[in-house]
């Protein structure tokens, strides 16, 4: 499944029509003609988006700025659009409104409706409009009409008291209701007609450049993992599901777990050879990385499993997974095998070093021991990564130490962030994973932009945490440039390269 949050084009009016037919058969289909669309796209196309799924569109928003005050809160959806004409639109106006929003309700499981929402907002800022207001459908209020008013039955649904498909949607989406409206959308029977008059504030407005958190700044969730046994596999997925339902609230980009952190999953086989206990627990690592693709389309965030071992053609690799919000999986196989992997499982390393295409940059992935090698880091450079990350497992402070300094060294000779995430704990049941010591990090050049040593956060060492860091690549860009050294453009590529041979 690939999924692509992009504009709205002409072109994709067939697969819309059907998804708006589907996602309004309640109202009795009631659809947008063709027409009304090619406005949008003439007058404002920035502001009509949409979500394919493997190259059909699904879900969908539009949207026009008005100059509010010109209209106020007692306004009806037949006036604030120009009577379905989008005359109103003004491109000098101070509000993003949202005139629809729907998703085909075979996908809705996807939370693509947050998707759209997220992208509104970044719009709204992009443009340094003031907010983001639309009516909203309540359409389960015709089930308590006749108990509660239009007002008692919101303050439920606020109080989540009564769920309401749309409402609690919006509000767990940073909406709040400004007012309710009366006669709003005729025809809207499941709502009774009523509406709320929802808003979402730019807080970058005015006195804050809508640009403070660009598209350049990118949210890193690193989780330190605690290493515990399981009952079975639910369990582990209510914890790996947890910390990412946390981070993506956190409207993390990026989450990643350490290295080797479903190894607690080994202890059913504790009573085999650790090589044979490693390969049996490679049989789980399809099913996990398939879980975990889910996460990342439902939860819309990139993320970095940590690695598993993986087992083919015979062979016992330590693996790592790149499962993007987009559907797309890319896989990194840990280069340098430890004598402690080699001894105990017989674990052998990849051969293919490149930097992962994202939504958020290009990034590198390099597995604990990886790490301590800076040619692996050096090519991944000059592909242009921008954010490097490290899920490790360290059993000592002197390993840790090791995998720390080499991290720290790779951001400041490649003039990029690097990011470490370990496991923690103890697991006296499983073999040869008895203890574990970490502190999750992320790592920048060392430069005046930047803090002075080089750490922009880092989390409590060997407790079960969450890191959640903001990194800003376009600082980066002014390093490349204007740093006070400048260390990829001051190598002597005359004397001396690093390249891959294969």
């Amino acid at each position: 499944m690939n999924i692509e949050l992009r504009k709205l084009t002409l072109e994709d009016y067939n697969d819309l029509k059907e998804s708006m037919l589907q996602a309004y058969d309640s109202m009795g289909g009631s659809i947008w003609p063709k027409s009304s669309i090619a406005k949008l796209l003439t007058i404002f196309p920035e502001g009509q988006l949409c979500i394919a799924v493997d190259d059909k569109v699904v879900a969908c928003s539009l949207a026009i700025i008005v100059e509010y005050d010109e209209y106020g809160d007692r306004h009806t959806y037949k006036l604030i659009t120009g009577d379905y004409s989008f005359s109103t639109h003004d491109p000098n106006g101070d509000t993003l409104y949202g005139i629809e929003i729907f998703v085909h309700p075979e996908f809705r499981g996807l939370r693509l409706g947050r998707r759209l929402y997220e992208a509104r907002k970044e719009l709204c800022e992009s443009l340094n409009l003031k907010s983001i207001i639309a009516g909203g459908r309540i359409p389960g209020y015709h089930a308590h009409a006749k108990e509660l008013s239009p007002r008692q039955y919101i303050d439920k649904v606020k109080s989540k008291e009564i769920y309401d498909p749309t409402l609690t949607f919006q509000i767990s989406n940073d909406f709040h209701v400004r007012k309710v409206l009366k006669n709003y959308l005729p025809g809207d029977r499941e709502s009774k007609e009523y509406a709320t008059l929802i808003e979402w504030n730019n807080i970058y407005y005015q006195g804050i450049d809508a640009s403070a958190r660009s598209a350049m700044t990118i949210r890193l969730g690193l989780v330190q993992w605690e290493m515990r046994l399981f009952p079975d596999m639910d369990v582990f997925y209510e914890q790996v599901e947890f910390f990412v339902d946390a981070l993506s609230g956190y409207k993390s980009d990026f989450i990643m777990f350490p290295e080797l952190f479903n190894t607690p999953l080994l202890q059913p086989y504790n009573h085999l050879p650790e090589v044979e206990a490693m390969r049996k627990l490679a049989e789980k690592t399809k099913e996990i990385v398939d879980r975990m693709h889910e996460y990342a389309l439902s939860y819309n965030v990139n993320i970095i499993t940590g690695s598993m071992p993986l087992l083919e053609d015979g062979k016992l690799y330590n693996a790592t997974y790149l499962c993007h919000r987009t559907g797309k999986i890319d896989e990194y196989r840990k280069i340098h095998i430890t004598p402690n992997e080699q001894k105990y499982y017989g674990m052998v390393g990849g051969d293919k070093v490149q930097v992962f295409d994202t939504d958020c940059g290009k990034v590198g992935i390099l597995i604990c021991y990886d790490v301590e090698f800076p040619e692996l880091s050096r090519i991944y450079a000059d592909q242009g990564m921008q954010i490097l990350f490290v899920p490790f497992l360290t059993d000592t402070q002197n390993g840790y130490t090791r995998v720390r300094h080499c991290a720290q060294a790779r951001a400041i000779e490649n003039e990029c962030y690097v990011a470490i995430a370990g496991c923690v704990g103890n697991l006296p049941k499983v073999n040869n994973m008895d203890i574990q010591f970490a502190q999750s990090a992320v790592f920048t050049p060392s430069d005046f932009a930047f803090p002075t040593n080089a750490v922009k956060a880092e989390a409590t060492p060997n407790t079960e945490m969450v890191l959640v860091v903001d990194v800003d690549l376009h600082l980066l860009d002014e390093l490349h440039h204007y740093g006070t050294v400048k260390v990829l453009k001051d190598r002597r590529t005359d004397l001396y390269q690093t390249k891959l041979l294969k």
